[in-house]
Parts: C-alpha cells; structure tokens; sequence
C-alpha cells in the first residue's frame, strides 16, 4: 500500500479539495481507501485574485510568480494539514490552479496553465510531488483534459452495467463505461467535457447578493423559480454544445463574458433571480443530456455524479427528470458515494492515482478521451533527497 495526497482546486476556484488515500494494485487490481478529505477555502483575497486572472485581468510577470508560489504555499498547508492524526504520505499528485486552458487549435497544439508550482510543494512539504499532468497529453495533440476518465474505467466500470461517470464542477465532465464484460471494454471508454457545470450558476448567486453568497446551497434557490426554455434553447446553439469529442472547454468560454451575455438575455424575458438561476441549472443539465444523445454509444443503465453540483439536489432532480423524459426510460441518476466514492473528494482521489501511477511508469490518459496521438505517462516529478529537491521533467 502507497499513502498519497491528491490535490486540486477546480473552475469554481472555492477551495482545495485535499485526500489522503492508501493506494494498491496497479489497473484491474486497483484498489483505494480514502483516509481522509477536507476542502481547505482560499483566503479571500487570494481567490478574488485568482478569479481576476481567469477573467483576462492584466497581470505583471513578478504578479505571476508571487501568485505562482502563494498558490503553492497554500497547497502545501492543505497537504501537510490532511495528514493530521495519520502516517506521512510517500507521494503527492497536485493538479494545481487552472487560469488558462486553451484546447487544441486546427494547426497549433493546445495549451494549459496550472499555477502552484510541484517543486514548492515539494520543497516545504519534504514529499516527493508530481505535478503538471496535463501538459504531456498537449505535447501529443491532446486536450489535457479529462483526465479522469482511465481512473473512473478502473475503479467505477461494472461487469454488466452501462455507466456515466457525470463530474459537475465549475465546468461539467463525463466518462462513459461500458460493462467490463465487453470485449475492448476499455478501449470503448469515452468522455469529453459536457460544458458549464456550476461557473455560471455561482456568478449568478454572486452577482445577486452583491458578492456575500458563492454559491445556491442544494439549489434552493433556483428550486423558487422557472427555467426559460426558448432561452435554453438559444443558449443551446453555442458551437461548442455542437462540436463532437474529443473536446474540453472552461472559464475561458463559460465565465465572466459567457455570464454578461446571460443577463442581457434575461431582459426580454423580465425573469426573476430564482427564474434566472432556474434556467442556468437547466442550461448546465440540457447540455448533458443533449451530450449524451449526440455523441453516447447508447444510453447510460445509471448515472453517478460526483464534485460540487452532486450536493445541488435541485440540479440532480432535473438531471433525472430530463434524462428520464428524453430517453422514454428509466435511468436512475446516484452519486458515486453510492457506489463507495466519496463525490466530494472524486478529482482529487484521482490526482493521487494519476501521480502513483507516474511513479510506476503507468500511463495515465486514454486517447480517445483527449485526442493525443499515444498513451504517456502524466505529470512532472519533484524528488526530496537528503532534504535538497531534485526536480524531473515528464519525458
């Protein structure tokens, strides 16, 4: 058994989702158990910086570098206080703060930029940390993202069932598995980036409460109002929602700019703030229903979803009722704490994976989910020796 910490912050930018877990195996065999998690929040003004730098804020090169390491100083506390009460981890994954993800262009690779730097973490931790992982996938033509889809085929696939593995963050994931019982089960794996998860839904809360909220807790609030569906409908046409996978999109599309043009829109329709809010969750659960008829081999037997939008009960409903309506069947949405994994701490479980199976030489991304030309291994390494920090590029 390998003790590793998984580390991310996500679009939302609220916090620093951190896990300590007991990793064995290697792929088939692989096994976790989630030791501890806790989602440490951003100092206020380090997060309203961060968001600023999302948004296209103009920033110095020495502006860059202190956030580069305030990021990784904050990360580090986060590692060293989700080990409390237990054994030192031997290894930690960060993914770091996403500010700029830019997919592949038509003759041009893409690119990915994840503040926090490995070495740092590295360096006041006195653990070895592998960080960097999407930028090996970009170096093969991929999108860098999602990542997450090999680790969900092997620790989320059933036997005999067909699953979607439905990740809603600031920007929502899904990972289709099909039963293990499959002949290529795993090289029918698919997944892509379904659009907005919660980016547009807490700009709207933030906007209407003049920045003392962040977020609708279980999605009361939208749950007082009425979706607009001829703006569902317009919104609906947005090219990406159109673009066939391998695709990843993030606040570069469905941020600030996206989110103005939102309100605009409203204005025909004289909506009120729980109407609004009603018709951004309707946008985020449309886009993943209608991503799933486009681009499904069929239908999910169950979906489980996981990250910030699974503790929005108003949003998993209409998830349900959507997918139920559009498809003439039954399909039952859970979260993945009903099948043994914690929705809460799901990414950063898997940045502990992704960084063990570094260690191990493993690759950690599945070609058909990111468009890169050939299986790598993901992330770079920062090694501790003696109490001096050696740091490896990713090949």
């Amino acid at each position: 058994m390998t003790r590793v910490i998984g580390l991310i912050s996500g679009t939302s930018v609220d916090g620093i989702d951190a896990a300590l877990v007991e990793i064995s195996g290697t792929e088939l065999d692989l096994k976790i158990e989630l030791l501890a998690g806790e989602t440490y929040p951003y100092p206020p003004a380090l997060r309203e910086k961060i968001l600023a730098v999302c948004a296209n804020s103009a920033i110095s090169m020495a502006e860059l570098g202190e956030l580069d390491d305030t990021i990784a100083q904050v990360f580090a506390q986060a590692a060293q206080r989700v080990q409390t009460n237990h054994p030192k981890a031997e290894l930690i994954g960060s993914h770091g703060q996403t500010v700029y993800h830019r997919p592949p262009q038509q003759n041009s690779l893409g690119y990915s930029l994840q503040l926090g730097r490995g070495e740092v973490i590295a360096q006041l931790t006195g653990i070895n940390t592998i960080s960097n992982f999407r930028v090996a996938d970009i170096a093969c033509g991929g999108q860098g993202a999602p990542l997450v889809s090999r680790i969900d085929a092997f620790l989320l696939s059933h036997p005999t069932e067909h699953r979607c593995i439905q990740n809603i963050g600031g920007i929502g994931n899904v990972t289709y598995l099909p039963p293990r019982s499959q002949e290529n089960w795993l090289q029918s794996v698919c997944g892509w980036d379904t659009g907005p998860g919660n980016s547009l839904l807490d700009l709207a809360v933030q906007y209407f409460t003049d920045g003392s909220k962040s977020y609708d807790k279980k999605g009361e609030w939208a749950a007082t109002g009425t979706p607009c569906l001829p703006l569902i409908k317009k919104w609906l046409k947005q090219p990406f929602f159109q673009e066939p996978p391998p695709k990843s999109t993030g606040r570069e599309l469905f941020g600030v700019d996206y989110f103005q043009q939102c309100l605009a829109d409203i204005k025909e329709y004289e909506l009120s703030s729980g109407d609004f809010l009603a018709t951004l969750t309707e946008l985020t659960v449309a886009s993943i229903v209608q991503s799933y008829n486009n681009f499904l081999p069929k239908m999910p037997d169950r979906v489980l979803i996981c990250g910030g939008g699974s503790r929005n009960l108003y949003l998993k409903k209409r998830l349900e009722t959507n997918l139920n309506q559009n498809s003439g069947i039954k399909i039952p949405v859970l979260t993945t704490d009903e099948v043994g994994m914690s929705a809460d701490y799901k990414e950063a479980i898997a940045f502990a994976v992704l960084a063990y199976w570094r260690n191990q030489g493993i690759p950690g991304n599945l070609t058909q989910v990111t468009g890169a030309q050939k299986e790598v291994t993901l992330g770079n390494i920062h090694l501790v020796t003696n109490g001096l920090r050696v740091s490896i590029e990713s090949c």
